[in-house]
C-alpha cells in the first residue's frame, strides 16, 4: 500500500518529482503512516517569487479588510476544530483534548490579530513646533517567515502568521516535518477565508530549506521555535545575513513550593504542568522546589500516588491525561536521561521506562517517571529532558528556592506556590526568569500580552504575540511636516533644527 504524500503549499508548485522524503509516524502504533516531502532552496524561491508579486497588494489593503479574513479564518478553523485535532493527534500522539487546546491557544492569537486597525494606530503630535507635527506609522518589513516545531504544530504557526499576515506581511511557514499537515490544513483555510494566494505558504522541510530561508536576502525577518543550540545557530546565522530573528529556546521551568502551599492543590497542578503532553512542552514544569525537609518528604508522599494513578493511553482515549511522546528516537533520549539520572546519584522514585499499552506494543509510550534528592551539578537537571519526567530538588530557604532558577541555564518560565503575598512578590521581583506564575504552573501569557524568556530560552530582543509582536512583524517610519507660510528662512536654514 503506498504511502500518503505530504507535500508543499505554495504558488506554483514546479510538479518536478521530489526526490527527498521524511517519514511521517503515527506515534500511537509506531508506524509510518505518510511521507513529507522535503524541500529544496529552489522551492522556497518559487514561495518568495509568490510573495514577493502578493505582499505589495496585501500590504495596501486596508486593516479593517485584513481583519475581516482572519475573522473568517476563525471561524473555518472553529467549525473544523474536531478533523484538526484528530489530524494532529495522529501525527503529534497527544491526546484530543490536548490537540484542541493547542488549536485554541492558536485562536487566541488569531483573535488578537483581528484587533489590527487598533493595534497600527500610530502617534500624532499637533503643534510640535512653529506650524509642525509628528506622527508615526507601522508599516509591514515584506517578505517574512516561521520556523515551527513539533510540539505545537498548531500554536506557534498561528502565534506567528496571525500578527505577520495582519500587519500586511506575506509569510511563508517551514513547519516541523514530524507533523507537517496541519499547518498545511490551515493555509488552506486561510485562502478559503479569502487570503490572497502568495501571502501565507508553507515549503516543507529539513535544514536544507532552514538555511535557505536565513540566506534568502528578501526574507527580512524569521522566528523560530525550537532547541537552545538551534536557536542560537537560527538567531547568528538570521542576524548575520542582516535579518530581524526572534529564536525561542529550550527551558527547564521550576515549581518553588513554600511551607504554606496548599500541597493537594500543588500536587494537582504539577502532574498536570509536568506529564500533561508526556512532558513536550516548553512551559512543561519539570523540576519541583520544596522549601524544608518537611514539605518535601510530604509533597513527595502525595506525588507517588497522583504519578501512579496517571493514565497514559492513544491520542483518542478521552480518559487518557497522555498520549505518547513524538518519535522512536525522542523516546530513547528520554530513557537515556533517566539513567543518567540514576547514574548521577539521584533517587528514583517512579520509573517511567519499559511501559507498553496493550494493542500498541510498537507505540512511543513511556511511562511517567519521579526522581528526588536532585542536585544541581547533575547534567539530568541541567539539560531540558523534554518528556514525562519530574524532578525534585530540595531547597532549604527561600534564597536557596529563588537561586535555582535564576542561576540555571534556561530561564522560560517559573512558578511560585504561596499563600504569602510578600513571598510572592519578593519572588517575581527578584527571580531571573522571563515569565512568572504565582499558583499558576504553566504562565503562559495570554495573547495580548508578550511571550518570552531569558538567557538561553531566547535569542533577540523582541517576544512573540502581544504588542511585542505587532512590533517585531513591522518597522517605524516617522513623520515630521511643516506646511510653510512663504515666509523666508533666512541663515537659519543652516542651523540645526530646533524645536
Amino acid at each position: 500500500m503506498a504511502l500518503r504524500d505530504i507535500s508543499h503549499f505554495y504558488v506554483g508548485q514546479s510538479g518536478e518529482p521530489v526526490d527527498r522524503f521524511a517519514d511521517v509516524f503515527d506515534p500511537n502504533s509506531g508506524e509510518i503512516q505518510a511521507r513529507v516531502a522535503l524541500g529544496t532552496a529552489a522551492d522556497l524561491e518559487h514561495a518568495v517569487a509568490a510573495a514577493r508579486a502578493a505582499q505589495p497588494g496585501w500590504a495596501a489593503t486596508n486593516p479593517q479588510r485584513r481583519a475581516r479574513v482572519l475573522f473568517r479564518f476563525k471561524e473555518l478553523v472553529e467549525a473544523n476544530m474536531a478533523a484538526l485535532a484528530h489530524l494532529l493527534s495522529s501525527e503529534h500522539g497527544k491526546v484530543i483534548a490536548d490537540s484542541r487546546g493547542d488549536i485554541q491557544r492558536g485562536l487566541d492569537v488569531i483573535e488578537f490579530a483581528c484587533g489590527v486597525p487598533h493595534l497600527l494606530k500610530g502617534e500624532y503630535t499637533q503643534g510640535a513646533g512653529p506650524g509642525i507635527d509628528v506622527y508615526s506609522m507601522r508599516q509591514p518589513l515584506g517578505i517574512v517567515a516561521g520556523i515551527t516545531p513539533f510540539n505545537f504544530p498548531a500554536m506557534i504557526p498561528m502565534w506567528m502568521f496571525g500578527i505577520a499576515i495582519a500587519v500586511g506581511n506575506a509569510f511563508i511557514l517551514k513547519p516541523s516535518e514530524r507533523d507537517p499537515s496541519v499547518p498545511v490544513r490551515l493555509a488552506e483555510l486561510m485562502i478559503e477565508a479569502g487570503l490572497p494566494e502568495g501571502i501565507l505558504q508553507v515549503v516543507q522541510g529539513d535544514k536544507t530549506v532552514v538555511d535557505a530561508i536565513l540566506d534568502h536576502p528578501e526574507i527580512n525577518a524569521v522566528s523560530f521555535v525550537g532547541s537552545s543550540d538551534v536557536a542560537h545557530y537560527v538567531y547568528s546565522r538570521g542576524v548575520a545575513a542582516g535579518k530581524r530573528v526572534q529564536a525561542m529556546g529550550g527551558a527547564k521551568n521550576h515549581g518553588i513550593v513554600m511551607p504554606d502551599a496548599d500541597l493537594d492543590q500543588v500536587v494537582e497542578d504539577v502532574a498536570g504542568a509536568a506529564f500533561g503532553s508526556a512532558g513536550e512542552r516548553c512551559m512543561a514544569l519539570p523540576v519541583v522546589v520544596p522549601v524544608g525537609e518537611d514539605v518535601a518528604d510530604r509533597l513527595r508522599q502525595k506525588l507517588i500516588p497522583a504519578i501512579e494513578a496517571l493514565r497514559v493511553g492513544v491520542s483518542t482515549d478521552s480518559e487518557a491525561h497522555y498520549g505518547p511522546v513524538v518519535s522512536a528516537q525522542h523516546k530513547a533520549r528520554i530513557e537515556d536521561y533517566i539513567r543518567t539520572g540514576v547514574e548521577e546519584g539521584a533517587e528514583l522514585v517512579v520509573d517511567g521506562r519499559g511501559f507498553t499499552l496493550q494493542g500498541h506494543e510498537k507505540g512511543f509510550f513511556i511511562g511517567p517517571s519521579l526522581f528526588d534528592h536532585v542536585k544541581p551539578t547533575m547534567r539530568s537537571y541541567r539539560d531540558e529532558i523534554f518528556g514525562p519526567v519530574l524532578q525534585i530538588v530540595r531547597a532549604h530557604s527561600f534564597e536557596e528556592a529563588l537561586r535555582l532558577p535564576s542561576d540555571h541555564q534556561y530561564g522560560n518560565g517559573v512558578a511560585i506556590f504561596t499563600r504569602n503575598g510578600h513571598a510572592a512578590r519578593e519572588f517575581a521581583a527578584r527571580v531571573n526568569v522571563g515569565m512568572v506564575g504565582i499558583n499558576v504552573p504553566i504562565p503562559v501569557p495570554v495573547a495580548y500580552h508578550s511571550f518570552g524568556g531569558w538567557k538561553r530560552s531566547a535569542f533577540g530582543d523582541t517576544n512573540q504575540h502581544g504588542m511585542e509582536g505587532v512590533r517585531f512583524w513591522t518597522k517605524a517610519k516617522t513623520v515630521t511636516q511643516r506646511w510653510p507660510d512663504g515666509g523666508a528662512t533666512g541663515d537659519s536654514a543652516f542651523i540645526i533644527p530646533t524645536l
